[in-house]
């Protein structure tokens, strides 16, 4: 077999390996408990303020529609544009990088090795060091300690940083959303705020851990910001009938 067919061979198992990697990775769970969060609360937060304003059944679940799609395209254009942005500013760097050691790998090396020095390691143990890494690869070693770039993005990788943002944006979205077409109008406000704050409970916990930060001060603050959106918006609707 040669090396192409392998590499094609085993594509999905890569594109399997990246997606587990992607669920496990606690900066991937934190942007989606962020982004789902959003989702829940300026959902929950604009049908509150509908409600308050009076609308019927019918305007309710246009309503919820229209700012589910409406946030799931831009929480993922977003993320999108920030993750292309980011990727962008890394080649850049490795360009640099790249132009740099062409011109004068000797330069890098000493500057590699004054890198380690300045973090405690003796000398001779830092030239050896950053020798090794040249040797290894030459550019990673540089960007990652010049510019903290342990890994360049691919166009893949930015995308599916979008699209995690959307269905991400859309599971917390669902739940007003669904709540809206299927209670009665009559229990349909407490029926948001309950719900609202049981998910904010779950994604809270979930993000928490993965971030690996106080489970109880960030349930509090994320609480607080959801019962607070709550409030004020209903109360607006209220206010402007």
């Amino acid at each position: 077999m040669t090396m192409d067919a392998a590499a094609e061979a085993s594509l999905p198992r890569g594109r399997l390996a990246r997606l587990r990697a992607a669920a496990s990775d606690p900066g991937s769970l934190r942007l989606w408990t962020a982004v789902a969060n959003d989702g829940i609360i300026a959902t929950a937060g604009i049908l509150e303020g509908f409600a308050g304003a009076g609308a019927n059944d019918r305007s309710l679940l246009v309503v919820a529609i229209i700012a589910t799609v409406a946030g799931m395209l831009a929480a993922g254009g977003i993320e999108w544009s920030q993750a292309a942005t980011e990727r962008e500013a890394q080649q850049t760097a490795a360009a640099a990088e790249a132009q740099e050691l062409a011109r004068d790998p000797a330069a890098e090396a000493a500057e590699l090795a004054e890198h380690y020095r300045s973090r405690g390691v003796e000398p001779a143990l830092a030239a050896e060091v950053a020798r090794q890494l040249m040797a290894h690869d030459a550019l990673a070693a540089q960007l990652e300690t010049e510019h903290g770039i342990r890994h360049v993005m691919s166009a893949a990788e930015t995308l599916s940083t979008g699209v995690g943002a959307v269905v991400a944006y859309a599971i917390g979205a669902v739940i007003p959303l669904l709540i809206t077409a299927l209670v009665p109008q009559r229990a349909e406000t407490w029926a948001i705020v309950v719900a609202v704050l049981v998910s904010l409970v779950v994604t809270s916990i979930v993000g928490a851990r993965s971030g690996r930060t106080n489970v109880v001060r960030t349930l509090a603050r994320t609480l607080a910001v959801g019962a607070g959106t709550l409030i004020v918006s209903y109360l607006v609707g209220q206010l402007i009938t």
